[in-house]
């Protein structure tokens, strides 16, 4: 590992001292891309054999970083065509057709329009949304929940146009879960439930999948359904089984568990990698939160991730991420879908939540009493027909008037 550093300027006193400290991303950041800049960097980047992208920020800045053409990508690929429970849809040659954020749909016209040397269009057709010969994008709606039966028809007539091309017969639904939760429900209200093309293999991996969400896929779909856990630049770190643990698929890198405060058993992920050889990561903090099995520091005994560790907030004594708010709210009350926590100053918060069939809670007490015990808080839940979702085509568990950590 040492060898493949040893020419970046950013790791030059640390190669001198023999001490690695954690990785900040502001340290990445400070004087980039000269801190990370070697003469054959230089010529990737001048051939094409790097480039620089953004990382996909969901409610915080977003980082600058170089790596390979189609690096994520390249680690979806891999983890799918390894996973012991889908691996026969890649083998199959399968379409993957995916529904997440509109940013993504939009990014892939956009390369396409430059290909041909034109704008792209405002609503690009499905010619125009394939990624490469293998994966095309559907959703052209910010918030799904906004989707009209018109959009809903597109989207499952598009499918089903992409998955009987195939001599198969078969195609792998790559998504946001929330999108397809979404989907699900309309095509169910617009009474298209019949017409949803039925995926072989569906695979979640854009951001944090709620319990409750994941719970109802599960009712939906009858193929495996598998989560990964990664980011842009690491790519693909673990990937999920049939039963919902957690394995690691860390290639090329080793993850260090270290607890966010002293004494907790919730860890900040650790990441040493040189997956991506033109930005080689050193004991850099991911952002992400996890916890163990047993609450030990064992990466090879995650049982959940937590979200991101830029979200944490102090309740009381306690100190809140997604994973564990979810986690309550997932055990009370299975029949939440969205939801937002607002947090003060004061002993009282509230709870906004939107359901899958639309009703308010039956017994929201029951979650104002769980969420009281755990938080030190009383927190009312408030029944919403709709929760706004972020101009990055994702969900924030934090309402924006909370104040984090």
């Amino acid at each position: 590992m040492l060898d493949r550093i040893k020419d970046i300027p950013i790791y030059r006193e640390n190669l001198r001292s023999g001490e690695f400290p954690i990785l900040e991303k502001d340290v990445i950041a400070r004087g980039f891309p000269d801190n990370w800049m070697t003469p054959d960097l230089a010529a990737a980047l001048e051939t094409g054999a790097a480039e620089f992208v953004l990382s996909t920020g969901t409610n915080h800045a977003r980082m600058q970083i170089i790596r390979p053409p189609y690096f994520l990508l390249k680690s979806y690929y891999r983890l799918w065509g390894e996973h012991p429970d889908i691996k026969h849809t890649w083998e199959l040659g399968c379409p993957r057709v995916s529904v997440t954020t509109v940013l993504a749909t939009e990014h892939v016209a956009r390369i396409n329009a430059k290909a041909r040397g034109e704008q792209p269009a405002e609503h690009p057709e499905l010619a125009d949304r394939w990624l490469d010969e293998r994966t095309v994008y559907v959703n052209q709606q910010v918030d799904p929940a906004l989707w009209t039966r018109a959009e809903v028809r597109r989207m499952l007539d598009e499918i089903e146009q992409t998955r009987a091309a195939h001599p198969s017969g078969q195609y792998h639904l790559d998504c946001s879960s929330y999108h397809l939760a979404h989907l699900v429900r309309k095509a169910d209200e617009f009474g298209l439930a019949q017409d949803f093309p039925r995926p072989s293999s569906i695979i979640h991996a854009y951001e944090y999948t709620p319990d409750n969400v994941s719970r109802f896929l599960r009712a939906h779909f009858d193929c495996p359904i598998v989560d990964l856990f990664g980011s842009t630049e690491l790519g693909y770190l673990y990937y999920s089984d049939s039963t919902g643990g957690y394995h690691p698929h860390l290639d090329r890198m080793r993850v260090e568990l270290v607890p966010v405060e002293e004494g907790s058993t919730l860890y900040s992920l650790i990441v040493s990698s040189i997956r991506n050889p033109w930005m080689p990561l050193i004991r850099y903090r991911s952002g992400d939160c996890a916890r163990t099995v047993d609450g030990s520091p064992d990466p090879e005994r995650i049982a959940r991730f937590c979200g991101r560790e830029k979200e944490l907030i102090r309740v009381g004594s306690t100190l809140l991420c997604h994973g564990d708010l979810d986690r309550w709210i997932g055990e009370t009350a299975p029949g939440v879908f969205l939801y937002r926590l607002r947090v003060g100053e004061g002993t009282a918060g509230e709870l906004e939540y939107t359901t899958f069939d639309d009703r308010p809670l039956p017994d929201p007490a029951a979650l104002a009493r769980v969420l009281a015990e755990h938080l030190e808080l009383s927190v009312t839940p408030v029944h919403r027909e709709h929760i706004p979702i972020g101009k990055s085509g994702k969900y924030a568990w934090l309402h924006p008037d909370s104040r984090t950590r």
